[in-house]
């Protein structure tokens, strides 16, 4: 009735829970980005499809995974390091099962194209319920009505009547983003900041962003971009961010795990800033010599000097 679409790359570690967390799917499917693990193996063991695809760019990614060969409508989207509670899944089987009771005779454009569920972030066992700043997603989607774009911090895209193609769901998938360490977390958004501080610097940002559209816009994506593009445009936003998320927001009530979460997002943020600089000025410089006028040629009378064998 629902199939199950997970990403991959070197993730012997969370996937065997991944997977036993969607045992009742009967159609799981991996994509995996050329691991050098055991991930292939195990997720073959376990009974998936496996299909391979050297990484390029997060949406690409997904949207070549949006194309595989699906046996069921609906697809469950899973990261590796997450886990569909029990509850989560016998709720997505009944609304997919009511959504087919229902369907003759329904206009396509106020057909429902996905569901949008909770996502709970785990550290040090503890849920971080007030540190999370987007804590909603939609992961159960008919793939002939979605679409993924941005290279990184993809957005999600379905077709149809806004409000009305998109549903919630009650329950929650859980994410556990540390379970590989502290250092395979920074070494992983040492990578993100990169990539969207060259993002950044070559889309240069939404040129007018209105505040307005980011505080009452009913889109969830049109919102977060004038969001986005007011953010990046406020002075020490990394410390604008720490703050937001731990009084704001409340992290503090999360406890030590909330703390330290807002932290690292606020050394993630500033990782953006400090690379996006670097671009801009690395690009200034590239045109100061391009613009430059071209120097006299200078005629010099030089005397040669033999070659010899010891010279490098």
């Amino acid at each position: 009735m629902i199939s199950v679409l997970i990403l991959t790359r070197n993730e012997q570690l969370d996937l065997p829970a991944a997977l036993a967390s969607v045992a009742w799917s009967d159609d799981v499917h991996v994509l995996d980005s050329c691991s050098t693990d055991a991930t292939v193996e195990i997720a073959r063991a376990a009974g998936a499809s496996v299909h391979t695809r050297v990484f390029d760019d997060y949406a690409s990614q997904r949207n070549a995974g949006l194309r595989l060969p699906f046996k069921h409508e609906w697809v469950f989207l899973l990261d590796a390091d997450e886990r569909a509670t029990p509850e989560l899944a016998v709720e997505m089987q009944q609304v997919v099962r009511n959504l087919a009771r229902n369907a003759d005779g329904c206009d396509p454009n106020l057909q429902v194209s996905g569901f949008r569920l909770r996502r709970r972030d785990f550290l040090f066992g503890t849920w971080l319920r007030h540190a999370q700043i987007s804590p909603f997603y939609i992961r159960l989607v008919r793939p002939s009505r979605t679409s993924y774009s941005r290279a990184i911090n993809e957005v999600l895209h379905v077709a149809g009547d806004a409000g009305l193609c998109v549903k919630d769901l009650q329950h929650a998938v859980d994410h556990y983003p540390f379970n590989k360490g502290f250092a395979h977390w920074v070494s992983k958004h040492n990578l993100y900041s990169t990539m969207e501080a060259e993002l950044i610097y070559r889309e240069q940002g939404l040129q007018n962003p209105s505040l307005r559209t980011a505080l009452t816009e009913k889109d969830f994506h049109l919102r977060r971009r004038h969001q986005k593009a007011l953010f990046y445009r406020l002075p020490a936003r990394h410390v604008v961010k720490w703050a937001y998320m731990m009084f704001f927001r409340g992290a503090l009530l999360d406890g030590g795990a909330g703390v330290i979460y807002a932290t690292l997002q606020s050394f993630y943020e500033y990782l953006i800033v400090v690379k996006t600089e670097e671009l801009r000025r690395a690009g200034q410089r590239v045109e100061q010599r391009t613009d430059a006028p071209a120097a006299p040629v200078q005629v010099v009378h030089a005397i040669a000097e033999p070659t010899s064998s010891h010279r490098r």
